[in-house]
């Protein structure tokens, strides 16, 4: 059986905050297909971006285990990781500022990081031409990114995070910082990328309007996994089904979702009843008879 490209098994990070502990990541679980574009959702303090730090080789985890291919994140040196950030993974923040050294131009951005690679320069001209025609800035290439809008400079960056051909792709927040129409460019070209070149692309989003144009979302709550959203699309790329589930994790662990707490009221104990094919969860302070 073939091995899903990202694997995350009971993934845990613990921060020391002066004389604190800070759980953020909590046995966390989650599976990504390599090709696969996934958004991950949730309130802050969730997790999100502390997942995408382990996973962009950034941070370490405390326990648990994280693989992107066959490389076990939880084993790298500091050497180890710097290589990984530079050939496996490309990275896109929300902050613009972030992303793209405003005394460059767009190509001389895309370029530099080849440079560090050891690409020889036309060869890095060549693919940062052929990168930023991809995401629809040929016209714009000798510009410093003062002189793009923030959607072009959003654009830029993800050619510069393609510039080292990732298997990964990283986005935290990529539309955060422009408008809607910006926004949806930004998601289009990601969506192109994803298409031509293969790359796998995680995004971390609090934007609906992105989260709902992937096919799989995952929902974060308290450092895991705790909802997913499935759709299933026609060939006109519209939705015809869609489908949360909750996420079980391997050691029975359930997270119900929020609203459903909040609507039936329960707290602390519920009462479990197993059926021929199900499993029914009510509050305790409703008689099993009408559940």
């Amino acid at each position: 059986m073939t091995q899903s490209f990202i694997r995350c098994d009971n993934l845990v990070k613990i921060y020391k905050v002066a004389d604190l502990e800070v759980v953020a990541l909590q046995g966390l679980e989650l599976t990504v297909e390599a090709g696969e574009m996934l958004a991950l959702i949730g309130p802050s303090g969730s997790g999100k971006s502390t997942l995408m730090n382990v996973l962009g080789g950034l941070d370490t985890p405390s326990a648990g285990k994280a693989f992107v291919g066959e490389q076990d994140l939880t084993e790298m040196t500091r050497a180890d990781q710097v290589r990984y950030r530079r050939q496996t993974v490309g990275f896109i923040w929300q902050q613009t500022s972030f992303n793209l050294l405003t005394y460059l131009t767009a190509r001389e951005n895309v370029e530099m990081p080849m440079a560090f690679n050891g690409v020889k320069p036309g060869e890095r001209r060549a693919r940062a031409e052929q990168l930023l025609a991809d995401v629809g800035l040929a016209d714009r290439m000798d510009h410093r990114a003062p002189q793009l809008s923030g959607g072009q400079q959003q654009r830029t960056a993800l050619a510069v995070a393609m510039a080292n051909q990732p298997q990964l792709l990283l986005a935290d927040e990529p539309t955060g910082e422009v408008d809607s129409e910006s926004a949806n460019q930004i998601f289009d070209t990601m969506s192109r990328l994803n298409e031509s070149y293969g790359v796998t692309v995680v995004i971390v989003t609090h934007d609906y309007t992105v989260a709902s144009r992937v096919d799989r979302v995952v929902g974060m709550r308290d450092g895991r996994a705790s909802t997913e959203v499935l759709r299933r699309r026609g060939q006109d790329g519209l939705p015809i089904t869609e489908e949360e589930f909750a996420v079980l994790d391997r050691t029975g662990r359930l997270q119900l979702p929020q609203g459903y707490i909040d609507e039936l009221q329960m707290q602390n104990l519920v009462r479990l009843r197993l059926d021929d094919d199900h499993i029914r969860v009510f509050p305790t302070n409703r008689e099993e008879s009408n559940a």
